[in-house]
């Protein structure tokens, strides 16, 4: 028989830093998940991805206290700021220009994210991470 979900947490954790600190610890603590099980079962997973990357993390906790995880690709700001190398967005994104990116960095997290976005081709992926490069005032070149 299949395990009863107790519910689903989100959280955004960075790659291979989960620790019992909050914002992690609370969270889970609070719903009855063991959180030094959670914070090692994390960091073994995400200890291939580029360490301090924003993880977006699906938790679906069970009643019997056990949990399973969907660790997300970082978000599509994270890659455009690193590639732009801008600290953040403009502050009026249609107005003012913070950085660039080229077609080939655009196509480079396009494939990273392709996973997680909802695209049937490159081209599709590309359109929507080009999308978010515009709202953030980041010019494709």
């Amino acid at each position: 028989m299949a395990k009863k979900i107790a519910g689903t947490m989100k959280l955004q954790v960075p790659a291979g830093q989960a620790n019992p600190s909050p914002p992690v610890g609370p969270a889970l603590g609070q719903r009855g998940i063991n959180i030094m099980e959670f914070c090692k079962a994390f960091n073994a997973k995400t200890a291939e991805m580029e360490p301090g990357a924003p993880c977006p993390t699906v938790i679906t906790y069970y009643q019997d206290k056990s949990f399973s995880m969907d660790i997300k690709t970082p978000p599509a700001s994270y890659y455009l700021k690193k590639a732009a190398k801008v600290k953040s967005g403009a502050n009026t994104p249609s107005r003012e220009t913070v950085g660039s990116v080229t077609t080939k960095q655009l196509r480079e997290i396009a494939e990273a994210k392709m996973k997680d976005l909802n695209a049937n081709d490159i081209e599709g992926a590309m359109l929507i991470i080009a999308g978010s490069a515009r709202s953030m005032g980041i010019e494709v070149k």
